[in-house]
């Protein structure tokens, strides 16, 4: 059985070996750097300005991307459409992401009224929940269907990935629900840790590690230690 945490592999996009989990982080940080500069008319970008951007050194940025091939052009840097085309690719994001949301509590809804999703290229597809005075309710552009119907529901929607928005009494059942189902990529915000079988991605989102994380840095930092580094795995 395999268990959740912070080093799955990389996407079958970023090559057969997969890429190191710290480097697959930057590069949703450099894609997302990427659409702000398309967004503003721009063309070309040298390494120094979009590393500039993406909060890394020249030096880290240029040896990421060429872990995924050579897309600049000494002295004249990168051609960003083809780069961020590039960089989807790498992250399985040119595929069709079909999501389920397991769970319509307060964060559940909170997910399914996300716009930033479509964005990204996942289509929130469903919303389910066991409670009865839950089920039928509209939540944004869905409606919160039984949860358990939900292999009807996955077949349906031909879902691909699932968010397990539950309280960790719940999770485990529900995560395997889900993988019977046939889903092989979960991203988990119960406060436990599940159990999936090879072959199926877990990622585990936990908030209160998170606040643990940060107050760790600032309390070096009044100390005077350094901040530490930007989220995401270690290399």
């Amino acid at each position: 059985m395999a268990r959740a945490g912070g080093t799955d592999p990389a996407p079958t996009g970023a090559g057969e070996r997969g890429l190191p989990p710290a480097v697959v982080a930057r590069l949703t940080v450099y894609l997302r750097a990427l659409g702000g500069f398309l967004a503003d008319g721009v063309e070309r970008v040298s390494s120094e300005a979009l590393a500039e951007v993406s909060g890394v050194s020249s030096a880290t940025l240029r040896k990421d991307l060429s872990q995924l091939g050579s897309y600049g052009t000494r002295g004249v840097g990168y051609e960003v459409e083809n780069l961020r085309q590039h960089l989807s690719e790498a992250l399985g994001l040119t595929r069709d992401w079909r999501v389920a949301i397991v769970g319509a509590g307060n964060l559940g809804r909170a997910l399914a009224r996300y716009g930033g999703f479509g964005t990204r290229g996942f289509d929130v597809v469903a919303l389910l929940d066991t409670d009865p005075q839950i089920i039928g309710n509209e939540v944004g552009w869905l409606r919160v269907g039984d949860a358990a119907n939900l292999e009807a529901v996955f077949r349906r929607t031909r879902t691909n990935m699932a968010v397990l928005a539950l309280p960790a009494s719940a999770a485990q059942a529900a995560c395997d629900r889900v993988v019977a189902a046939g889903v092989r990529s979960i991203l988990s915000f119960a406060p436990t840790i599940l159990q999936v079988p090879e072959g199926v991605t877990l990622r585990k989102v936990d908030m209160a590690t998170e606040l643990q994380i940060l107050a760790y840095h600032a309390q070096r930092g009044e100390s005077g230690g350094q901040s530490g580094e930007p989220a995401g795995d270690p290399a």
